[in-house]
């Protein structure tokens, strides 16, 4: 008697073509711009219209493609969006950014952190190498877990009232035990020159540093402003 591998789905025959043609309505769709019609896209790639129909049907279910507001053409969806911010590679800082955001974690020996607010995900762009953050995925996929991940929801107007507080009396938010019992983190947001937040620096530590934020922010709001500049 022999193992053998477990064995998963088999292609048939007809879906690499299927496939290659999915691919292609992508790029027709790029190539036309947002908007484009089936009947477009089917001249586009000389494609039957029946089957040109079933795959932009298939790729706006998966988020691939998402159809125009008055719902008779089509453009690129959230998915694209991020395979193409993944491929482009993360973001990173500029040696003049890197340099006041070494002096800030210099002074409060603590993980200081940089995120930008991308699409409307968070994304990390210098998370502190000698005080790692928790989880970085979690951070993107659960921005209410975290103290920088809640700015982007105030941005949003979807925060919690808690978290509105905190940022009305602070100018910043707090996590306070919830990931990681006795540490906690404080976050203040990084504005572009309209004001909008554009990302975030936050600090992670023990958790009596975030109730109490005083030190904390008298570092990381003067951080902040002159990282504008440099990030923005």
């Amino acid at each position: 008697m022999t193992d053998e591998p477990a064995r998963g789905p088999t292609l048939t025959a007809r879906q690499p073509k299927a496939v290659h043609s999915a691919l292609g309505v992508l790029e027709a769709v790029a190539h036309l711009g947002a908007g484009a019609t089936a009947r477009e896209i089917s001249q586009e790639l000389e494609l039957p219209r029946a089957t040109a129909y079933r795959l932009l049907n298939l790729l706006v279910q998966d988020e691939y493609l998402v159809r125009t507001p008055d719902l008779t053409g089509f453009a690129l969806g959230a998915k694209v969006v991020q395979l193409a911010a993944v491929a482009a590679g993360p973001a990173r800082l500029t040696s003049a950014a890197r340099g006041v955001v070494a002096e800030a974690r210099a002074a409060l020996r603590g993980g200081v952190h940089v995120v930008f607010f991308v699409d409307g995900r968070v994304s990390v762009v210098d998370a502190d190498p000698d005080f790692p953050l928790s989880d970085e995925v979690r951070l993107a996929r659960e921005p209410a877990r975290s103290a920088m991940g809640r700015l982007l929801l105030v941005e949003q107007e979807s925060a919690q009232s808690t978290t509105r507080q905190d940022f009305a009396e602070l100018g910043a938010t707090r996590q306070l035990g919830e990931l990681v019992p006795g540490y906690g983190c404080v976050a203040v947001p990084i504005r572009d020159a309209t004001g909008r937040f554009a990302g975030a620096v936050g600090f992670s530590g023990p958790r009596h540093r975030a109730d109490e934020p005083s030190q904390v922010l008298a570092v990381l709001h003067p951080l902040a402003v002159r990282l504008g500049p440099l990030v923005v």
